[in-house]
């Protein structure tokens, strides 16, 4: 389940939910941790092939000498104690082949992937004819194949194969608005082992977090929270170092810190417009908000009385929303 209201997440759904209907091959780009399987699972349960396989494959776990046994099958005896089996393409057959990491795959396997993609058409190991499979495909990468076809470590000729109906999902610091509903999810997926809630400083904390292990770091952080948390609920004190240390540095987490609604905005607006080096424009695509309301959070002084805003809200406008939602636990 793809969890996320911010308006990239909304953008890839819909791209996604356009793409299911096709029988392309797709290519997903992504950093690690940032959910490309799970784009690909996606992609896979709202296509017709859903009622058919779906079988992940990480290419950087391939060796070269049991790619071809791996990938296309092996045939019966073709040497001593093997057995036959049938490999991830025919597998797949009627469903989604997900090939994970494809750019991790050495010239020879690529090559050999090449071959299958043009036709379809697998042979086994050992085998003397090949026969066609019903795959579709769907490739993942966190690396740039663009700049790997460049530097001669992909073939060309493969990249045009795949690419052209490109996914990017995006990494969890350009939708920091989704953080609370992870935070919450991944609290009720371990609400068997340990149920605690999480206090709003400690959820401003993750939200101003860059995570570069995205949202797999975000679920790990949450279960050694969970696990050596010794108050009732998750404060900041329980986060990783790396993390309280950069919202403290930022200016939250003091108990003089202004906690209130309008205080909580000002700060993490501040905080995103420090990470965009001062560029209001950045920082307003990222907070998904007008030139002016940015503007309004940057004049709140949390040791005075907030001014009138100088210009109402954006209608379309996540971040207020998101902010109540970190906020609505300080009340």
């Amino acid at each position: 389940m793809m969890i996320g209201q911010s308006v990239a997440m909304r953008e890839l759904r819909a791209r996604i939910t356009r793409l299911a209907t096709t029988q392309f091959t797709v290519l997903i780009e992504g950093e690690s941790g940032a959910g490309k399987e799970l784009v690909a699972h996606e992609i896979h349960q709202m296509s017709p092939r859903r009622g058919g396989p779906f079988v992940p494959v990480n290419c950087a776990a391939l060796v070269d000498s049991l790619l071809e046994a791996e990938l296309f099958g092996i045939e019966e005896r073709t040497a001593t104690g093997v057995r036959g089996r049938r490999g991830k393409f025919e597998l797949a057959d009627h469903g989604t082949l997900f090939l994970d990491e494809v750019g991790d795959l050495s010239a020879a396997a690529q090559a050999k992937l090449l071959r299958v993609l043009q036709d379809f058409s697998v042979e086994r190991v050992g085998g003397h004819s090949g026969h066609r499979v019903d795959t579709r495909v769907v490739v993942a990468t966190n690396r740039s194949l663009h700049a790997l076809v460049d530097a001669g470590q992909f073939r060309a000729d493969l990249y045009y194969r795949i690419s052209g109906v490109e996914l990017v999902v995006p990494p969890l610091r350009e939708r920091r608005q989704d953080v609370p509903l992870l935070v919450d999810y991944f609290a009720g997926r371990n609400r068997r082992i340990r149920h605690l809630p999480i206090d709003a400083t400690a959820l401003s904390a993750l939200v101003a977090h860059d995570w570069p292990g995205n949202v797999r770091q975000l679920a790990r952080v949450l279960e050694r929270a969970l696990a050596l948390s010794p108050g009732p609920k998750i404060s900041l004190g329980d986060l990783p170092a790396e993390i309280s240390r950069q919202y403290r540095h930022a200016g939250g987490g003091d108990s003089s810190t202004d906690q209130t609604l309008r205080g909580c905005i000002a700060r993490y607006t501040r905080l995103i417009l420090d990470q965009c080096q001062g560029n209001k424009r950045r920082a307003c695509e990222i907070l998904d908000i007008t030139y002016h309301t940015l503007n309004t959070y940057l004049d709140y002084a949390p040791d005075q009385e907030p001014a009138p805003p100088r210009a109402p809200l954006d209608a379309r406008s996540h971040a207020p929303a998101m902010t109540a939602t970190l906020c609505e636990r300080t009340g």
